[in-house]
């Protein structure tokens, strides 16, 4: 378990220095969004037919990283709306 958290926090930081610009995101969000992003690249890796989603394969985690990017993109649209909008 902690190695699965030690890697979505190497994914999630590396997915942030791939990501253009700044991200006002923090520590647990980094946490968050690469643990996710390693979730997926997991399942489509294992889909794939490189092993199980729980197996450390070179596949896996440049499948997790390509996804916690897109996840922390995400992030940023939802998160730009809200700073748009008038708060009353």
């Amino acid at each position: 378990m902690i190695g699965f958290l030690v890697a979505g926090l190497i994914i999630g930081a590396l997915a942030r220095l791939i990501k253009p610009g700044k991200q006002n995101l923090g520590i647990l969000a980094t946490l968050g969004l690469g643990l996710v992003g390693s979730l997926i690249g997991g399942l489509i890796a294992s889909a794939l037919g490189t092993g199980s989603i729980w197996e450390l394969n070179v596949l896996g985690f440049v499948l997790a990283v390509i996804a916690a990017v897109l996840l922390i993109g995400v992030a940023e649209a939802v998160a730009g709306k809200d700073r748009g909008r008038a708060r009353v």
